[in-house]
């Protein structure tokens, strides 16, 4: 605490003689935002955020995230408890009001894992799993570092025949069907991307299967991207992806408690969940992570088909489905424990309406040392909060009140957000938005997501904060945008004005308890790059400062960005949203689904309510985004009108099969996990081709449109 104590107060009297590199740039910004949406004045504003912009510190960064990534510190262990109280002490050093708030959650470690492989004549073709190595890298090696696991894994001892099945997607699993290749009983060897790894194991599961290797393929991370580290950026053959198969897409958080925060004096009669119970989020069947030079073995003595050209990786042999040619053996002994975590809580009270949260948030816990994934995102949310603890000692107070937050178990789960969520309950019907980073920086490619009516403030907050390749965030986020395949997924093209695709939200991250469960408007935003390492021991310190950010000029275009975000909307008189733009979208959405139930052969189904809907919703956010252009007359009541139509988007029953999600119009899906399902419950009743359910979730989707509404009429 002393040493960051001496950091903050020698910079805030050298304020004065910053010299601001891009200050012409940002002076021209500001011009352009005189009359900046959400604003009557904006020119003191202006002043405001360009003092904070000349904070953030690239030195400071790259200092800040030396220190988190010190130490493997995986969630509930006294390294990561380490990281809580380093974050903390950072909090308080800049003026911020702040506790470590404790949960009790189940979480599993690992005692002992073990695959083994034979052919068909009974020879070993491998043993393992492999520790992950490098010649010039020794973190890896660090003695505490935590063999390569799944967050979630069943126990279980099981010896079968493999089976190949791609990336294991809905689509890969029903080509290995159509082709008679039973899964009962066997282990199904699957390699990562595409969908959320929780979803392979499920779908496996469902099929049957005693258990599932997830490997990295080269083609998707490793040599044939190009050089492997240390030389290059990608994956070398020894690295594997840790990662959680927790039944994300049914709940996520503490298995033991959805809907209920898990605090450290619940009793265990308030534990009403079966994790490994029909509505539990946790697997019944054993799941082991591998390298690919772990994997090889198996997948070249496989006999069987050959895979479809589409199911060819990198590795030098045809891939073939099996089964037949190999038998393997897992072993896969969890403990499975309730332990604490920690999350770190900074406040910084509003001076006009106090009740009015604007909330920012990344998770702290890592695999391993997490040097991108997450403390990428550590580093530039504690420069941000240098930031605004700078406009904190020269006078400034914001209108609302700003939280900081450092979450816990994220990679389990995202556990650490959840719990506090449900801890909060209704008083985040208050809370005006979440501005979640998580991977922060990778390499030099901004991108966001975000709910539709924060997507032109996000591109607002661009073009306001300097890049480090010249000009605005903005204009190199409109120049990597004409590489289509860098864009963040979004379910509607571009409107008419618009150049940077921001993406939808689906889930992986911190803002899935906050929108899709209490209806915080969020966002998500990231700086990528080739980055091949994810989640494996060799996302270090070394391999950040070789490829990602050797400067730490990202880190601090992101903390300026978060910050930013958060500024802005504490300050702002009106709020901000944009639901023109929602209204836009959820009208595509409705027309998009209508196709897909003519094409899926279902009859007629009568989406005319929901789109009289979505129409009269379109009407009601024309004339709330007059008012917000020129704000005037009762702002608190506009305010709060503006608020709650998000919330009135929420279902009180969720989503059919999964109630703890309760937004009507964003999900992630049951069969990708990560990336967004669009009005959901109509959407995956057309998938499943019941015609009854499409026109029940009809009904709920047009009643929480009419809300919305209704909600928006009221503040005429």
């Amino acid at each position: 605490m002393k040493v960051r104590t001496a950091l903050v107060f020698f910079f805030l009297p050298a304020l004065v003689l910053v010299i601001f590199s891009s200050s012409r740039l940002a002076a021209q910004a500001i011009e352009q935002q005189q009359h900046s949406f959400g604003y009557a004045d904006f020119g003191a504003e202006a002043r405001l955020e360009e003092t904070f912009l000349a904070v953030p510190s690239a030195k400071l960064a790259g200092k800040e995230l030396k220190i988190l990534t010190a130490e493997p510190h995986l969630a509930a262990t006294p390294e990561d408890h380490k990281t809580a109280e380093y974050v903390a002490e950072q909090f308080r050093a800049a003026g911020l009001e702040t506790q470590i708030v404790p949960y009790r959650v189940l979480l599993n470690r690992p005692r002992m894992e073990r695959v083994e492989a034979w052919d068909a004549h009974g020879h070993l073709l491998m043993s393992g799993p492999t520790r992950e190595h490098v010649d010039g890298d020794p973190a890896p090696d660090n003695p505490r570092v935590v063999m390569p696991f799944n967050g979630s894994s069943a126990s279980g001892d099981v010896t079968a025949e493999v089976v190949y099945a791609n990336y294991g997607r809905l689509e890969d699993f029903n080509e290995l069907a159509d082709r008679h290749i039973d899964l009962h009983g066997k282990i199904v060897i699957c390699r990562y991307g595409s969908n959320f790894r929780g979803v392979k194991v499920y779908l496996a599961e469902q099929r049957g299967a005693a258990g599932v290797i997830l490997y990295s393929d080269p083609q998707d991370d490793g040599f044939a991207k190009g050089n492997v580290w240390p030389g290059g950026p990608w994956r070398p053959d020894t690295a594997v992806q840790s990662g959680s198969v927790q039944y994300l897409f049914k709940y996520p958080g503490d298995p033991e408690t959805p809907g209920v925060a898990s605090t450290p004096n619940l009793p265990d009669s308030a534990r009403t969940a079966h994790p490994d119970g029909p509505d539990g989020n946790e697997p019944h069947i054993v799941s082991i992570p591998l390298s690919y030079h772990d994997a090889a073995p198996i997948l070249e003595a496989l006999k069987g088909p050959r895979a479809p050209e589409s199911w060819q990786g990198a590795l030098p042999f045809h891939y073939r489905m099996g089964p037949g040619g190999v038998r393997v053996h897992l072993v896969s002994r969890q403990d499975y424990q309730r332990r604490i975590i920690w999350d770190v809580i900074g406040k910084i009270e509003g001076s006009q309406d106090p009740g009015s949260w604007v909330i920012v948030g990344n998770h702290r816990d890592a695999w391993v040392y997490g040097a991108v994934d997450p403390s990428s995102g550590t580093a530039a949310m504690l420069e941000a909060v240098h930031g605004v603890g700078a406009l904190l000692h020269q006078g400034w107070r914001p209108k609302r009140t700003i939280l900081f937050c450092s979450w816990d178990a994220e990679e389990e789960g995202l556990i650490g957000s959840t719990e506090w969520v449900e801890q909060q309950g209704r008083a985040l019907d208050r809370a005006v938005a979440y501005f979640n980073v998580d991977v922060a920086v990778s390499g030099p490619d901004f991108s966001a997501s975000a709910v539709p009516s924060l997507k032109k403030f996000i591109r607002g907050i661009a073009r306001s904060v300097p890049s480090p390749l010249g000009g605005t965030v903005y204009m190199s986020w409109r120049s990597e945008s004409l590489d289509k395949t860098k864009h963040r997924q979004a379910n509607v093209p571009l409107a008419a004005g618009e150049e940077v695709r921001v993406g939808d939200l689906g889930s992986g991250s911190d803002f899935t308890p906050f929108l899709q469960h209490a209806g915080v408007p969020s966002t998500d935003i990231g700086s990528s790059g080739p980055y091949g390492v994810y989640h494996s021991a060799f996302d270090d310190f070394a391999w950040f400062v070789h490829n990602a950010d050797g400067q730490f000029l990202y880190l601090q275009e992101m903390a300026r960005v978060l910050g930013l975000e958060a500024v802005r909307m504490a300050d702002a008189d009106v709020l901000p949203y944009d639901y023109v733009a929602y209204a836009r979208e959820i009208s595509a959405y409705l027309e998009t689904a209508k196709h897909r139930a003519s094409d899926a052969g279902l009859g007629e189904i009568d989406f005319a309510p929901a789109e009289a809907a979505a129409a009269r919703f379109a009407a009601a956010a024309q004339h709330a985004y007059t008012l917000e252009s020129s704000p005037a007359g009762d702002l608190a009541h506009l305010n709060l009108a503006l608020r709650q139509t998000e919330t009135a988007f929420l279902s009180d029953s969720g989503l059919p099969n999964r109630p703890w999600y309760r937004h009507t119009i964003f999900a992630p899906g049951e069969v990708t996990g990560y990336a967004a399902v669009v009005i959901p419950g109509v959407n995956e009743a057309i998938d499943a081709q019941d015609r009854n359910l499409v026109a029940q979730q009809l009904k709920v989707l047009t009643d929480a449109i009419n809300r919305a509404a209704s909600v928006l009429e009221s503040a005429h």
